[in-house]
């Protein structure tokens, strides 16, 4: 018997007017494009604009759009991936224009016992308690030192500063005083220059010199060009040695000098000027 060849060529039903084809229905919506009008460094998404103009950090932003508290030219928006000419955006949130802060630049004697953020979960004491004279000026430390540790900290407003002088490839020196529980002898020196691992990362110092000795313990100073999580303890750990205290004195040709504990100022001009150098390989 001859097979049933009368629907073999069936046409496909046609596709109603407006009706989205099977392709087009599984494909990922693609993320909104940049505009093209703004020069380089002037296109951003919403979140970084707000962050750029020192309104708040990114995260902040994202809650704020998701709350539906920003708009532009108007027109509430909350999708954070909104990418914005910053050269013409008009930014409102909760109606009231958004407009660059000042640039703040500040360098804060941090003392033992603070943690490093804004709100702790756990109700410790932080950094920015030394910092009620700025309350209201959206700024941010540039890096971390963990709570024990203490000295030079900056905080800034300027996300593009912050970002340079912590990314790795500008290598800004910086420059700590350390207290081992133990005399160091030129093996130890040498073996922090050289390297050592810990926790499957290869970890050294740039520099590393004598400072001083008592019977027992040691001061070091020791000068790192990376920025690794809790470097020098974890270097120290690794030849089985106690980090009695750890203080950062330098960043760059930035000093803290004389800078009481708990004080805070303001950075020179020169001061901020000779850092972007450094961040430009200068």
């Amino acid at each position: 018997m001859a097979k049933d060849t009368h629907n073999r060529h069936k046409p496909a039903p046609a596709r109603k007017a407006g009706a989205p084809s099977r392709a087009a229905a599984t494909a990922k919506p693609r993320p909104a494009a940049k505009p093209k009008s703004a020069p380089d460094g002037k296109r951003v998404t919403l979140p970084r604009a707000l962050s750029k103009l020192g309104f708040c950090s990114r995260t902040q932003a994202e809650a704020l759009i998701a709350e539906g508290r920003v708009a532009l030219s108007g027109r509430t928006v909350t999708e954070p991936e909104t990418w914005i000419d910053l050269t013409e955006a008009a930014i409102t949130v909760d109606g009231k224009p958004v407009v660059a802060e000042a640039r703040l630049y500040l360098m804060l004697n941090k003392p033992r016992g603070l943690v490093t953020t804004r709100h702790d979960p756990e109700g410790r004491p932080t950094v920015f308690e030394c910092l009620k004279d700025f309350a209201d000026a959206h700024i941010s430390p540039v890096g971390r030192l963990d709570k024990a540790s203490e000295g030079l900290l900056l905080f800034t407003n300027d996300t593009d500063f912050a970002n340079a002088l912590l990314d790795p490839v500008t290598h800004v020196a910086k420059t700590y005083h350390v207290q081992m529980d133990r005399i160091a002898d030129d093996e130890v020196l040498a073996a922090l220059e050289a390297g050592v691992h810990h926790d499957g990362e290869f970890l050294r110092a740039k520099t590393v010199r004598k400072l001083r000795e008592g019977e027992k313990n040691s001061w070091l100073e020791i000068t790192l060009d990376e920025g690794r999580n809790r470097q020098i303890r974890r270097m120290l750990e690794a030849l089985g040695i106690e980090c009695l205290r750890l203080l950062r004195v330098s960043i760059g040709n930035l000093q803290l000098g004389d800078l009481e504990k708990g004080a805070v100022r303001a950075l020179t001009e020169a001061e901020i000027k000779d850092l972007r150098r450094l961040i430009r390989g200068g």
